[in-house]
């Protein structure tokens, strides 16, 4: 059985770098350890399943109220090693997630996920998983 952990130790951190980075590029060698300190002390988990001393595939997901939500998590990232993909890594994160929801009284779990033909696997795993397309996105660069 595929052992699911908790980021605790900057060790953790670091085994989770690579599959991050494969998510999120813009976050080099010099900027990681910092953005994922703010992102953990900013009411964030991280999770993951680590593959050869690195982490293969990663969940990074915050816990909230709101009026709108009531109790909520929202999964912020989602990201498999590209070596690692088509194994059901991430599947097996999003049930992680889900069982924690049920077991901690969240009434939700949300995720956005982009619009390409690049994102059509991952878009086909939300659907699998129950996942509902509720709304659109919108965002406003300043």
């Amino acid at each position: 059985m595929t052992n699911v952990q908790i980021v605790e130790t900057e060790s953790d951190m670091l085994k989770c770098r690579r599959a991050v980075q494969a998510l999120r590029p813009q976050l080099g060698d010099d900027l990681y350890l910092d953005a994922v300190k703010k992102t953990l002390a900013d009411n964030r988990q991280i999770i993951f399943i680590e593959e050869n001393d690195e982490a293969a595939s990663v969940a990074v997901f915050e816990t909230g109220y709101n009026l709108f939500r009531g109790s909520y998590i929202y999964i912020d990232d989602l990201s498999t090693l590209p070596e690692q993909r088509g194994k059901g890594l991430a599947g097996i994160l999003i049930d992680w997630i889900l069982d924690y929801a049920k077991k901690n009284d969240y009434a939700q779990v949300h995720l956005d996920s982009g619009v390409s033909e690049a994102r059509t696997d991952a878009h086909r795993l939300y659907l699998n998983k129950r996942f509902q397309v509720a709304s659109l996105h919108f965002v406003a660069n300043i």
